[in-house]
C-alpha cells in the first residue's frame, strides 16, 4: 500500500514468497487480515529477508501511523517443516504504530513462527497446531 489513509477490510494473502503485505503509507488501517505463508520453499536458505528468516506482513519503517485489528499468520511448509519465520509481523516501534489482537500458527508443526509481532509473542510451533497471541502491540 503505498497511499496515505488507506484502509484495508478483510485481507488475504496465500503463497507469497516475500513480505505478504507492505504498507508504506501513513495512516493505514487494516481490519482482518490472514496470511498463510509460502508452503513450499525448499529450504531456509531460500526463506530470508536479508539476514531474517521469512517474510511477514510489514510496515515501512518510515511509517509513522498505522493500526491494525485481527490479524493471522499461518506456517504450512510442506516441502521442509524446519523452516523458521522470525515474526509474522513486521512494524516499526513508534507511538503511532498500534496492533491489535494478533496470532501465529503453525498448521500441524509444518514450519515454525518464532514471535508473533516483532520480538513479541511465544514461537508458534508444534504438531498439536497451538497459536501464539499478541493482544496489542506496543
Amino acid at each position: 500500500m503505498n497511499g496515505d489513509d488507506v484502509t484495508g477490510y478483510g485481507l488475504f494473502v496465500e503463497h507469497y514468497q516475500q513480505f505478504n503485505t507492505v504498507w508504506n503509507g501513513d495512516r493505514g488501517r487494516t481490519i482482518f487480515y490472514q496470511s498463510e505463508l509460502a508452503y513450499d520453499p525448499p529450504n531456509q536458505s531460500s526463506w530470508m529477508s536479508g539476514s531474517t528468516l521469512g517474510w511477514a506482513y510489514k510496515v515501512a519503517d518510515q511509517v509513522t501511523t498505522h493500526e491494525a485489528w485481527g490479524l493471522g499468520a499461518y506456517s504450512h511448509n510442506n516441502v521442509d517443516p524446519s523452516i523458521v519465520t522470525q515474526r509474522g509481523f513486521e512494524v516499526p516501534r513508534k507511538p503511532g504504530v498500534r496492533m491489535h489482537n494478533l496470532v501465529s500458527v503453525s498448521l500441524g508443526g509444518n514450519g515454525i513462527i518464532r514471535n508473533v509481532i516483532n520480538d513479541v509473542g511465544d514461537e508458534a510451533s508444534g504438531a498439536k497446531t497451538i497459536p501464539s497471541y499478541v493482544v496489542d502491540y506496543p
